[in-house]
Parts: C-alpha cells; sequence; structure tokens
C-alpha cells in the first residue's frame, strides 16, 4: 500500500472533511518533484508596463518575458529576467516560410534577429509557416525547409534555437499552416539540426488535435517549448477549462524537457498578476 492510499484507508473513519484534508496534505507533501522553468508573454498583459510586469513577475517566481524585441531585453536583464522566445518588430503569422516569395525579407530580417538573441544570450526565437493559400501541405513543407535551412544554419553557429510554433487553424487562425505536431515534425525531419524545434502551444494543439499527453510523449524529441492556456477561451488553467494541466506539466517533464513552460493566456481576473501567479503555480509538479 502506498502512502497515498494508507493515509486514505486511516482517515474514513474521521469524516469528509478530515480525508480531504488528510489527502491534501499528502499531494502537497509529494508536490514540487520537477523543476518548471516558469515564462509568460507579454502580449497577454498590454495593459501593464514591461517593467512593472518584469518587476511584479519577477517576485512571484517568473524567469522570462517573452514575444519580446531586442529593444526590450535590456528591461528584462535589469530585473533579473530572460526572454525565452525572441521576436522581431515586424513579425507575422499570415506572411511566413511556407512561400518562397517571402524568403529574401524573412532571411535578412532573422539574420539580424538571431545575431540579437545571441549578442543578448536569448535561447530561442520563433517563426511561423504562415497561411496555405491553396498552398498543398507537402509543398508548404518544402518551402518551409528550403527558406529555413541557411537560417537555422546561422542558429547553429550562434548557439541559437529557431523554433516553429503549432497554432489552431480551426478557432484563432483560419488558414494557417502549421496545425498539426506531425506536421511540423515532418518539417523538423526535413531540416534535419537540433537547431530547428517546434513551439508547442497545447491550447492550439487541443483544438486541433486533442490527445496532448501522447502526443507530448510521441513527438517530444521536436519540441523545445510549450505555451499553456485554458480551452475553451485562452483563459486561465484552472479547474474553470478542459484540460488537466498538472497532468499535462507532469507529463512533459517525464519526457526529460529542460526548457521553459510559458502562460499564455489571457487573464479574467481583475489582478492580473494574480492570475499569472495561479498559473505558475499550477504547473509546478
Amino acid at each position: 500500500m502506498n502512502r497515498r492510499n494508507a493515509l486514505k484507508s486511516a482517515a474514513l473513519g474521521l469524516g469528509a472533511l478530515s480525508l480531504s484534508n488528510a489527502i491534501c496534505a499528502t499531494d502537497q507533501a509529494t508536490a514540487g518533484k520537477y523543476k518548471t522553468n516558469h515564462s509568460t508573454c507579454l502580449w497577454c498583459y498590454n495593459g501593464i508596463p514591461l517593467e512593472e510586469l518584469a518587476e511584479r513577475g519577477k517576485d512571484i517566481g517568473l524567469q522570462s518575458i517573452e514575444l519580446t524585441t531586442v529593444d526590450q531585453w535590456p528591461v528584462l536583464k535589469k530585473h533579473g529576467l530572460t526572454c525565452a522566445m525572441g521576436t522581431h518588430s515586424n513579425f507575422s503569422i499570415e506572411t511566413g516560410w511556407n512561400d518562397p516569395a517571402n524568403h529574401a525579407k524573412l532571411q535578412e530580417q532573422y539574420k539580424q534577429v538571431i545575431k540579437d538573441a545571441a549578442d543578448h544570450e536569448i535561447p530561442n526565437v520563433i517563426v511561423m509557416s504562415g497561411n496555405r493559400r491553396g498552398m498543398s501541405d507537402f509543398d508548404g513543407m518544402r518551402n518551409c525547409a528550403v527558406g529555413l535551412r541557411p537560417i537555422v544554419k546561422l542558429a547553429e553557429e550562434a548557439g541559437v534555437t529557431v523554433q516553429m510554433e503549432l497554432l489552431n487553424s480551426k478557432v484563432n487562425h483560419p488558414d494557417y499552416m502549421c496545425d498539426h505536431t506531425a506536421w511540423g515534425a515532418g518539417l523538423a525531419e526535413m531540416i534535419g539540426s537540433d537547431r530547428f524545434k517546434l513551439l508547442y502551444d497545447i491550447y492550439h494543439m487541443q483544438i486541433m488535435e486533442g490527445d496532448i499527453i501522447a502526443t507530448i510523449q510521441k513527438y517530444h524529441p521536436y519540441i523545445g517549448h510549450y505555451h499553456t492556456g485554458g480551452v475553451p477561451g485562452r483563459h486561465e488553467i484552472n479547474d474553470s477549462q478542459e484540460l488537466n494541466y498538472p497532468a499535462i506539466v507532469r507529463a512533459i517533464h517525464e519526457t526529460g524537457f529542460q526548457g521553459f513552460i510559458a502562460q499564455e493566456y489571457i487573464p479574467t481576473y481583475e489582478d492580473k498578476i494574480a492570475a499569472l501567479e495561479e498559473g505558475l503555480r499550477i504547473c509546478e509538479v
């Protein structure tokens, strides 16, 4: 009999309240087995100045504020934070690497982004496939690989990882191409570099595929970063939504993942920092 079951059995005669307290105490005693590296996404807190978000975030255990740009990274460093996933000011979801007409412009942009990331010790930069616009999945994958290979080569030399985000094309981003994990893994195989990974957004992939834990277990070698968000609605990740985040985060850690898990939900609480802190605590398992 394990410890939890023993406590349950011993508490049977103490009434429902005592049983609940005993189970809760056991959960607390066994919590915190894994070290979660905490990040959040700046765009979710548009009403809070970056300086304030960095200062208050640091106080609650935040280590990174991501989807930030080179001009914002000194503010993070000032407060002892980093940016787990860098971007640039002309970033676009719809206009991406699947269209060869975009390659020259994107390659020029990302030469600078990767250099800036390396100079500021930012580990990852984000890229997007772009929308299909009638293109087949295979043609889009091949085009992405052709366009990204020179950039990934630069990333290898700089010690930076390029990561393509998986988004849903059902609710939030109609026509987006990189909308299934298998497609992203196929692209990673085609590029063939450890400096190209997938940004697995749990919210988006629950909408597109479901089966989150099994998918993470299957494709984790291709995944370099995670985003959270409650389904439906992309709000808090507590018991107001359908995903069991403690179980998901535990499964992520059990793959050996040591990167960042970023909160990317739109807070509904009046105190947005309290909403963020709740998400951080939920992801400590």
